[in-house]
């Protein structure tokens, strides 16, 4: 759908930055009126595809992140420091060809010898560390809560509730897949029959003449599929995967009487029983590719051929595999983030969320920790299409209790862009919320990597999270001495605005002044970011 915008304002700082006589001097020229700007009406080509997020609003008619103009017209040649970023994920493919070289080597450590060589706590973690073992599938916490009868009976009954209520929407989506599923594939086989082909295109499907009732329902339906994905295959492939997903909820994540957990030995609920895990944070099943594909967002090789670049150079990146398929458990989220800052990462990713969370105090604590050694986290705001202000509908770890003040001052939360600007381009799956939610960024069909060596298209605030973790490596890469809370500030106030309404939810009903859906009312942008970095390290800005 080709999207008007009239009387739009957009405040861009577009600025750049002039070279002489051995120092740089920031001139700022702020675009008020974007009226002239011609807005992208035609699809995205398939090379805009696989890199929206790094592109200009301004030139590309994009929401991305200007990220390949701060590398063209500030970075060029230089070369920053050296930034560790902890993905604190699923685990990661440690081999893949475009994040093996951007890996992080803990150098105190022996590979292979069972022995705690840098005495740090914990064995053999040459990249990192993984805290569920060899566990995979989990419970959500509602589960747990009701199945272990954690917390007091107001929140046993508030996770009975929820979690009755979710298992008979997991049981009626499986329903409803499984009879599409049927429905397309009879269609197929029939079409194909009809055609003598063993493929067919849109048109060879306008195309059929046919007075029998059943065939135009086949048309008909797989007509309706092609409006989803570009073949057949596709859709079968996407349909299977929705069961597959809906039967891990009915299986595992909202099972009750589940124990994923037993395989890796300690007590979840006690914080000092510790020694648990391994040395390897690698991806244990190829399906478990959420932290691979993070980790290729903010740091994948760029521009060295392969499929897809990270936002920042300069990286190393530490996996701590500690977000099973399902909830991830406090203890391991408190220890991960205390792995991280005490391995040296100066940026943690956090790309998962639950709405219970029986012992936020350790993860609060851990958080302050991470803020006491200027580590700076980011974090997913969830895909709910949720406003988290709201009471009722929470989104953990966070940094503040019941909307109150913030914790601690090295928390960005982000919410998740689609690649429409104007009035579409909040994705219908992303939190927001004018308390809770930091910043949007980049977060809809983001082309990343994928285990063994591939790549492939996913979306969530999980994708919107490591974006920002990128661009805040940037800085730091090039601006050291900057504090993490400086450049959470950095972030929040260089972004891109706009007065416009946009949509949250999906629902065109609930537009929203895109202002008021983020504490800075911004999209981050990297190129804004880097001048404003500038002038803040030479005291030229004071946030």
């Amino acid at each position: 759908m080709t999207i008007t915008l009239n009387r739009t304002i957009l405040a861009v700082s577009a600025s750049i930055l002039l070279y002489g006589c051995g120092s740089t001097a920031l001139v700022s020229t702020p675009i008020e009126n974007i009226d002239t700007v011609p807005l992208k009406i035609s699809e995205l080509t398939e090379a805009e595809k696989k890199n929206w997020g790094h592109t200009d609003l301004l030139t590309d008619t994009i929401p991305g992140m200007s990220v390949d103009k701060a590398y063209s017209e500030i970075i060029g040649n230089k070369k920053g420091e050296t930034v560790i970023v902890a993905v604190l994920d699923s685990g990661m493919d440690l081999t893949h060809e475009d994040l093996v070289d951007v890996l992080w080597v803990n150098k105190g450590e022996i590979p292979g010898n069972n022995k705690d060589d840098d005495n740090n706590g914990y064995i053999d973690d040459i990249h990192g560390y993984n805290f569920l073992g060899e566990s995979y599938n989990e419970q959500l916490e509602m589960a747990r809560i009701v199945g272990k009868k954690l917390g007091d009976a107001s929140l046993q009954a508030k996770a009975k509730t929820d979690l009755d209520k979710d298992y008979q929407k997991a049981l009626q989506n499986k329903g409803q897949y499984e009879q599409i599923l049927q429905a397309v594939q009879n269609a197929d086989e029939e079409v194909k029959e009809l055609l003598g082909k063993d493929s067919y295109t849109k048109k060879d499907l306008t195309e059929i003449e046919s007075n029998d009732e059943s065939m135009q329902r086949n048309v008909s339906i797989l007509m309706q599929m092609l409006s989803i994905k570009d073949t057949i295959p596709e859709v079968i492939s996407e349909l299977k995967d929705g069961i597959k997903h809906f039967s891990d909820q009915l299986n595992y994540n909202l099972n009750v009487d589940f124990d994923g957990r037993k395989i890796v030995g300690d007590d979840p609920y006690n914080f000092d029983d510790r020694g648990y895990g391994n040395g390897n944070p690698k991806n244990r099943v190829d399906d478990e590719s959420h932290g691979t594909h993070v980790a290729g967002i903010i740091a994948a090789k760029r521009n060295n051929g392969l499929g897809a670049n990270g936002v920042a150079e300069n990286v190393e990146i530490m996996s701590i595999r500690a977000v099973p398929n399902g909830d991830e458990y406090d203890k391991d989220i408190a220890l991960g983030i205390r792995y991280a800052v005490d391995n040296g990462a100066k940026i943690i990713n956090g790309s998962f969320g639950k709405a219970y969370s029986p012992n936020a105090e350790w993860v609060y604590d851990a958080i302050k920790y991470a803020a006491d050694n200027d580590v700076l986290f980011v974090h997913a705001a969830g895909n709910s299409g949720e406003d988290l202000d709201d009471p009722n509908n929470p989104n953990f770890p966070n940094d503040q209790i019941n909307n109150g003040p913030e914790i601690a001052d090295n928390v960005i939360t982000v919410g998740a862009l689609t690649s429409k600007y104007g009035s579409e381009m909040v994705a219908s799956f992303s939190n927001y919320g004018l308390i809770n939610v930091d910043v949007f960024a980049p977060g809809d069909d983001i082309y990343s990597t994928m285990p063994n060596n591939e790549y492939d298209f996913q979306g969530g605030t999980s994708m919107a999270a490591p974006a920002v973790a990128g661009v805040a490596a940037l800085v730091r890469s090039f601006y050291p001495k900057l504090s993490a809370s400086q450049v959470k500030a950095i972030l929040l106030n260089s972004g891109l605005t706009t007065k416009s309404k946009v949509v949250v939810d999906g629902d065109a009903s609930k537009a929203m002044d895109f202002q008021k859906i983020s504490k800075s009312g911004k999209m981050v942008n990297a190129y804004n970011a880097l001048i404003m970095a500038d002038a803040v390290s030479r005291g030229k800005i004071k946030l």
